[in-house]
């Protein structure tokens, strides 16, 4: 089958940083499934694992972790799905990923494509929506069904993939929702999934929320540097207030200027359940799910900005290269293979 991997650690402009290649057809064990990747996606997880490092494969890897497609057949003790459903997925980061043609994915981590999307819209979302759905609702324990409705939450990067969908879900139950952004492309880009109050990341915030009429809030979603906003997030929230952040930080954080008013910090990674194989794996396939429903439902709008075709190395280094520079918005795909 085609693929696209890598054997060494490359700047993503050198050629030899993603290559073609072709690899056997895996095969489906216990409550994996197999299924025939129609599209992809790509996130900066991507690009910081295939960052140059001294480090040799001795054989592909393959990177990928949002895919949409059909399932092509199933292990002995999947039950969740048949062949010929539509599903789409993250998928785990310890095994092969969504760069290749088929891919072995866990039924628990896999949910049904929603009914009004194509598969390049689908492809665009699992990862970033599992991670701001378990920020949200389980990390910082907001309430999905409404019954915090009226709190304000903070998102620094508001126009990125996990900020897309994260604001509309924190929309949906309910909140008052601040976000960040800069260039006026990301302004008219969160205007149109339904962001009202925004904030310029690029000047300091605490007078920009006091501007906004929301000089403290109950929560911040922070999908930008933990580093650089973790004193700011202590001034702006409000006591026994809650953050989140999804970037490592860089250096030592500060944990007495959490102290004084019972701050409380999360980390969400979305990979954790099964890397770990958690008892409530399943609950990411619960959560595609969920949002599958919203979408049909015309509840939740998909977060895909362009899509590039066929899948190869080349449009996947032009895709590395994109978010590597710091200017995407939403969310890039690619589909078909040549």
């Amino acid at each position: 089958m085609k693929a696209v991997g890598l054997t060494r650690y490359l700047p993503i402009n050198d050629p030899e940083s993603l290559i073609d290649i072709d690899l056997p057809m895996p095969q489906p064990e216990a409550r994996d499934l197999l299924v025939r990747v129609e599209t992809i996606s790509v996130n900066p997880v991507d690009t910081k694992i295939r960052a140059p490092k001294d480090k040799l494969e001795s054989t592909p890897r393959v990177l990928g972790w949002d895919a949409a497609g059909v399932v092509e057949s199933v292990g002995s003790e999947a039950t969740l799905f048949k062949p010929g459903d539509a599903v789409y997925y993250a998928g785990e980061i310890g095994r092969p990923g969504s760069n290749s043609q088929f891919q072995l994915a866990d039924e628990r981590l896999v949910g049904r494509k929603p009914r009004t999307l194509d598969f390049a819209q689908a492809a665009a979302l699992p990862l970033t929506t599992i991670t701001a759905y378990e920020a949200l609702f389980e990390r910082l324990g907001i309430s999905a069904d409404g019954a915090d409705r009226g709190k304000s939450l903070l998102i620094i990067g508001a126009a990125g993939g996990v900020g897309s969908i994260a604001l509309q879900l924190a929309r949906l139950a309910g909140l008052i929702v601040i976000g960040t952004v800069g260039r006026i492309e990301t302004r008219r880009w969160t205007a149109s999934l339904g962001l009202q109050l925004t904030a310029d990341h690029g000047q300091p915030l605490p007078g920009q929320l006091a501007a906004l009429g929301h000089p403290e809030v109950d929560y911040v979603l922070n999908l930008n540097s933990t580093d650089r906003y973790w004193q700011v997030t202590a001034e702006v929230l409000r006591p026994q207030g809650k953050v989140c952040s999804i970037v490592e930080n860089s250096g030592p954080l500060d944990q007495s200027l959490y102290k004084s008013k019972s701050l409380t910090h999360a980390w969400e990674f979305m990979f954790t359940r099964a890397m770990f194989k958690t008892a409530d794996m399943i609950e990411q396939g619960r959560i595609l799910n969920r949002v599958a429903d919203w979408i049909d439902q015309n509840a939740l709008k998909p977060t895909l900005t362009e899509t590039l075709s066929p899948i190869n190395a080349a449009n996947l280094r032009r895709a590395h290269a994109r978010l590597e520079s710091g200017t995407t918005i939403g969310k890039l795909a690619l589909s078909g293979w040549a």
